[in-house]
């Protein structure tokens, strides 16, 4: 019997890893933020500002959670319309609108929060109706669709307000200064949107449809799937957790304004951190736990670059450089796959 070199045994070990991870859909993400975890670590003990490392500091790693809550829940609706093979550009400012809405009808007020909740949310549901109908009844590309939606949302928003509009009260603000235990209200809100996001999309039937419906609308349609009505709800579930997004933003400011959604660049960064979790541009794969993996990386970014002091066009620079590596890779292995 031939005896199997060292060599040979350890890549048989790593072929093996590497067929236990497709078989199971794992994405590189999770490894990608590992990887950031540890060098966010060796940066801190290098070159932080303070003596503690932050990974000791609870403070500062309920921080990275809560810098995870607005992009999080707002890019696990992402992910539903690009694994439905679209895309939702109008977030941003349905989030500012949001923000701005909830301020101006509260108005300080208590007795105000539950219905003026209500009607964000329908407001919400029926941009994503809009939204939907542009892009399955009319045909019009997603992009152009979304960014039509996004102007008039913003044309309406800016010829209406020009500052901060009245404020939340301050019971609103549980939302984003309450705790539970150990944990932030908000991050837990975040965990379980994406517990109810991962179900629908892994467990119940409209995930199937939305993950078939990606990855062919024809290949659906003759199947039987009522492709519009699928991908049009994907859109109204976009729609729903930019209002929750925008109602974490203004509990944390206590007032909207009309650029808070546009200032933290939840459109990009929403996309950006599904494409990173491993959802394809061109839809039918991908999932939630990825994009929360991607929201993560961007918020150990963020923490590590504001503990070490440099300067916020790198990471930037970072950001980008990420993105598209990540995109790389996922079109390297798609290829390969199919080669």
């Amino acid at each position: 019997m031939t005896a199997i070199s060292p060599p040979a045994a350890r890549l048989s070990a790593a072929g093996r890893a590497r067929q236990w991870l497709r078989d199971r859909n794992i994405p590189p993400v999770y490894g990608i933020l590992i990887i950031i975890f540890i060098a966010a670590i060796l940066l801190d003990a290098f070159f932080g500002i303070d003596d503690e490392l932050f990974i000791l500091n609870q403070t500062i790693l309920t921080n990275i959670l809560v810098r995870s809550v607005a992009l999080g829940i707002v890019a696990v609706g992402q992910t539903f319309v690009m694994v439905g093979a679209s895309i939702d550009l109008s977030v941003a400012y349905l989030i500012s609108v949001t923000a701005v809405g909830a301020s101006y009808l509260m108005a300080g007020d208590p007795n105000r929060v539950w219905w003026t909740v209500l009607v964000l949310f329908v407001i919400g549901v029926l941009v994503g109706l809009v939204n939907g109908t542009l892009i399955t009844r009319l045909r019009i590309n997603p992009l152009i669709a979304t960014l039509g939606v996004k102007l008039i949302l913003r044309g309406l928003l800016n010829a209406t307000f020009e500052n901060f509009a009245g404020s939340v009260p301050a019971s609103f603000q549980t939302f984003a200064y309450g705790m539970l235990g150990p944990l932030p209200i908000s991050v837990l809100v975040l965990f379980l949107v994406v517990l109810v996001g991962w179900f629908v999309l892994r467990r119940m039937r409209y995930g199937a449809h939305l993950y078939a419906v990606g990855g062919s609308e024809e290949v659906g349609r003759l199947s039987g799937l009522r492709t519009e009505r699928v991908l049009t709800m994907a859109h109204v579930i976009c729609s729903t957790t930019a209002v929750l997004t925008g109602l974490f933003v203004v509990s944390r400011l206590r007032a909207g304004a009309p650029w808070v959604g546009t200032d933290g660049l939840y459109d990009l960064e929403s996309i950006a951190a599904t494409v990173i979790g491993g959802t394809a541009l061109s839809g039918g794969k991908g999932g939630v736990w990825g994009t929360l993996a991607g929201v993560l990386i961007f918020s150990i970014l963020d923490t590590t670059f504001n503990q070490i002091g440099i300067d916020a066009y790198m990471k930037q620079v970072l950001r980008g450089a990420i993105i598209v590596l990540a995109v790389g890779f996922y079109t390297f292995r798609s290829k390969a796959e199919q080669g």
